[in-house]
């Protein structure tokens, strides 16, 4: 089911979203300043974001910015009629598209499917992705070894998840901390000290020895396969 989150200081209109949205099996979660929008992205990691402009805390363009500084979750901009300079500086700030107050319903959900087929990552080349010791099927979310599951948290098969999606390539520390965790999180290291630890364990001959999980000291992590 596609999440979307409503960010707009109109009840009627957040009343109006929720029951269409609803209606055509959307998740749908709300919130009424920029503020509280910007923490429910971090905290329910939408697939959309529908934003009105005119919020009663700080401009629609923040909450752009604050969203784009680590996702690039699709957003939709609600603008009044007229605006033009609002909605170039929107597009600008890293907005996916708009619609101008007042809209009609069918052309904003036309344009709500757009935007997240085209944020819709391509099927991977290699969905299974085979190493000496364990096996990771990137579709099913499956990690086998020795031909049994490995069992991982929710957490653990993010971050490995991430890594392996990205073999071969170096993912900063930051990188990997805001795209599990949050933008709030981008310095605290030892969380994936903890976890990179955990998924040795599970996942490596000689985890003391990494040879798949291997660290960059002072930059990042890379999955070797």
């Amino acid at each position: 089911m596609t999440r979307v989150l409503v960010i707009d200081d109109e009840p009627s209109i957040l009343r109006a979203l929720r029951i269409n949205l609803t209606a055509r099996n959307y998740e749908v979660s709300t919130a009424s300043d920029g503020t509280s929008g910007l923490a429910a992205v971090s905290r329910e990691r939408p697939d959309a974001v529908i934003l009105d402009l005119g919020l009663p805390d700080m401009d629609g363009t923040e909450v752009i910015h604050g969203v784009r500084g680590w996702s690039t979750t699709p957003i939709i901009v609600l603008s009044v009629w007229g605006a033009e300079h609002q909605k170039v500086a929107a597009l600008d700030a890293g907005a996916d598209d708009y619609v101008t107050k007042p809209f009609g319903m069918d052309e904003l959900l036309a344009r709500l499917r757009a935007a997240v087929r085209r944020a819709a990552p391509a099927a991977p080349d290699e969905p299974v992705v085979t190493t000496p010791g364990f096996t990771v099927d990137l579709a099913a979310k499956r990690v086998v070894r020795d031909g049994a599951d490995v069992r991982l948290t929710p957490t653990e098969w993010q971050l490995l998840e991430i890594l392996v999606r990205n073999r071969g390539r170096l993912i900063t520390q930051k990188q990997l901390l805001q795209d599990v965790w949050g933008p709030a999180y981008g310095s605290e290291s030892n969380y994936l000290r903890v976890y990179v630890a955990q998924l040795r364990r599970k996942l490596e001959p000689e985890p003391s020895r990494p040879r798949y999980l291997l660290t960059e000291p002072g930059m990042g992590y890379r999955f070797q396969a």
